[in-house]
């Protein structure tokens, strides 16, 4: 059985901390003072925010002056909680928690567009009966935390089905990784709603896999960099800084030759998930593919936030019940003002 791959959010953190630490260490002195900030993340897998690490491991955040600290904590919710509680300067939640957030009078701001293609699918085991969402009527839909942002994805698409929550299923939280693995096996869940970072986990634990995601849904991005407005208004060169060099270490990370250093970098960051090299570079390729925007807006650069797409995951949440009201003005929940500095 593989091993490594049920590091704890909690423990992950000091890991983390620690491996910028050793990168620090040794660095030819920097002659301007280096901003200490935290970024906050809902899952521990290094490979999941590909960019941060490689942006750590290449310089690129030290050449903008910043000293990054990343924390991995459980769920969307538990960062922007971080973040309201000035224990985060930026973080990484999903965009159905952020609308949550927002229309509960959170100051939050989705800025930087990670994951253009959705990074959440519905996954079934291969030799399931289930085909499409409407199969799993009656059924436990297992999730890894009860307030991520897995669960508004799935719940949108359940409702475009015509299943209620409650009532035509309900969800579990099982964890991920190894947890997840286990709730399959002992058929405690007959669908799991997970990350490309889960599917590549499962796959290694001998779990094979089917996607039943519609595919009008993998058009709904996924988790991405957003602080407080009032974090901003205070630190008004962060967001420019810190998405140019999550833009740094995207390109970088893409160039084939790349490959092997932006794993390396990454297992800097998680030496748990890089032992198994097979599983590492798989989910690279998976990671990179859903990172990569699509055609129809790969000009408008990373980061890059279509409005239509933020229209279409509203409206699903209204539908749904996840928003008890629309929200009034969705602009303000969302800024595309930094891609062009970012992507110069």
């Amino acid at each position: 059985m593989k091993q490594g791959f049920n590091i704890s959010r909690r423990s992950f953190g000091k890991l983390a901390a620690g491996g910028l630490a050793a990168t620090v260490v040794g660095m030819p002195a920097i002659v301007r003072a280096q901003t200490a900030i935290t970024f906050v993340v809902p899952n521990p897998s290094a490979l999941t925010w590909l960019p941060y690490w490689v942006a750590v491991g290449e310089g690129y955040f030290g050449d903008e002056g910043l000293a990054p600290t990343l924390e991995a904590v459980d769920g969307s919710s538990a960062c922007m909680q971080a973040m309201s509680a000035g224990q985060a300067q930026i973080g990484a939640p999903g965009p159905g928690p952020t609308l949550g957030a927002r229309s509960r009078g959170v100051d939050i701001k989705f800025l930087y567009n990670l994951y253009p293609k959705s990074v959440f699918g519905l996954l079934v085991k291969d030799d399931s009966p289930f085909q499409k969402p409407e199969d799993l009527k009656g059924k436990v839909i297992g999730v890894g935390t009860a307030d991520g942002a897995e669960v508004s994805f799935s719940r949108a698409i359940l409702t475009d089905v015509g299943l209620s929550e409650g009532t035509d299923y309900t969800f579990l939280p099982v964890g991920d990784g190894g947890t997840a693995a286990v709730a399959f096996l002992r058929d405690e869940v007959s669908c799991y709603a997970g990350a490309v970072s889960d599917a590549a986990i499962l796959g290694a634990r001998g779990l094979k896999l089917r996607e039943i995601t519609p595919e009008a849904y993998l058009g709904f991005f996924g988790n991405g960099i957003a602080m407080l407005e009032s974090q901003m208004a205070a630190t008004p060169d962060l967001a420019p800084k810190f998405g140019k060099a999550l833009v740094r270490g995207m390109r970088f990370a893409i160039d084939p030759a790349n490959k092997d250093k932006a794993l390396a970098h990454c297992a800097a960051g998680n030496p748990q998930e890089g032992e198994d090299k097979g599983f590492a570079a798989s989910l690279l390729e998976g990671v990179i593919h859903r990172m990569t925007p699509t055609e129809a807006f790969f000009a408008k650069g990373y980061g890059y936030q279509p409005p239509e797409h933020w229209q279409a995951i509203h409206d699903s949440a209204v539908a749904s019940g996840a928003l008890e009201a629309p929200i009034a003005d969705l602009s303000a929940v969302y800024t595309n003002d930094f891609v062009a500095g970012w992507n110069a």
